[in-house]
């Protein structure tokens, strides 16, 4: 190899290594291959969803007795089991414990990766739920707040945000008309106003931005699984997207929606919770590729309005 090849050779490699980073890396959460499994079996894969059930508040193993359990091997244990059955309960599938083929195709759904539920105890499914009268019928709602009602304080009534990633996925342009609409929908139903802090201040009430992986916020695998974004309760005034989807204000069928993941975010940062009985709210926990869902249901509304009433 002459000297000017072995050049070129090194060159491109160093490129491919500058460039590799700044590409969403591949992102794999593959469940098909644990349909049936149950209580008692050992399989691949079975670590990786405790800990995604975790994550979303369906499964919590005990830290101080880890050493005498299943929480780090591939073991389909009873906690497990109770996990999954808390699980199928609240999106109303059926309530077998096992891996069947309607509980892998949900749990395979994109969505938020903001917790269904606090504490996976045997009654730990998150209701503030209330029955009401409307010209003789009875009707429920089903929106939830987050624990002791977290909302933001009398006096913050105009919340400032601003923009702040580790990761360039879209233009700024794109994501500020992303937000600004998503922050409008909300100012039009409640008692809230927002506004972009000016360039250069030193701070703003929210901060949006892309990340990957562990990004600092204290989450750990915080975008592991199909999750696309998540926020904080009030008054932390974080919102994260995964910078490893792939994001338009357009969305093809293999896109995700910048402004409908927007829209619910900030309902977390708001102080509302999942709504996992009305898939039409904006507060439903999970999303599809290539769709927009922007409009704020009734539910979403009321919930908003009760929490700071």
């Amino acid at each position: 190899m002459t000297p000017k090849t072995l050049f070129l050779v090194l060159g491109t490699l160093l490129l491919f290594f500058m460039w590799k980073p700044l590409h969403a890396e591949s992102k794999s959460f593959d469940l098909q291959h644990l349909e049936g499994c149950h209580k008692g079996e050992s399989k691949e894969g079975l670590q990786e969803l405790k800990r995604y059930l975790e994550k979303i508040g369906y499964l919590n193993y005990d830290d101080t007795a880890k050493k005498n359990n299943h929480a780090n091997d591939d073991k389909f244990d009873e906690l497990l089991e109770s996990a999954i059955r808390r699980y199928q309960s609240n999106y109303h599938l059926k309530t077998t414990g096992n891996l069947d083929s309607a509980t892998i195709k949900k749990m395979s759904l994109p969505r938020c990766g903001v917790a269904d539920i606090v504490n996976a105890g045997a009654s730990s499914v998150p209701t503030d739920r209330k029955l009401k009268h409307d010209h003789g019928l009875h009707t429920v709602s089903h929106y939830s707040f987050f624990s002791r009602r977290q909302r933001w304080s009398p006096m913050k009534t105009n919340l400032t945000y601003r923009f702040s990633s580790s990761v360039q996925v879209v233009g700024l342009e794109d994501l500020r008309s992303a937000c600004s609409s998503a922050f409008k929908r909300w100012q039009d139903v409640s008692h809230f106003t927002f506004q972009e802090a000016s360039e250069g201040a030193a701070a703003a009430d929210i901060v949006i931005g892309f990340h990957r992986g562990n990004h600092g916020d204290g989450v750990q695998n915080a975008f592991n699984g199909p999750t696309l974004a998540h926020a904080f309760a009030p008054e932390d005034g974080r919102f994260h997207y995964d910078a490893d989807e792939k994001w338009s204000l357009n969305p093809s069928s293999d896109q995700v929606d910048l402004e409908s993941v927007a829209v619910h975010e900030i309902g977390h940062l708001l102080g509302l919770r999942h709504t996992p009985d009305i898939p039409g709210a904006i507060m439903y926990p999970e999303f599809s590729y290539g769709i927009i869902k922007r409009n704020l249901h009734p539910d979403d509304i009321e919930g908003i309005r009760v929490l700071y009433s």
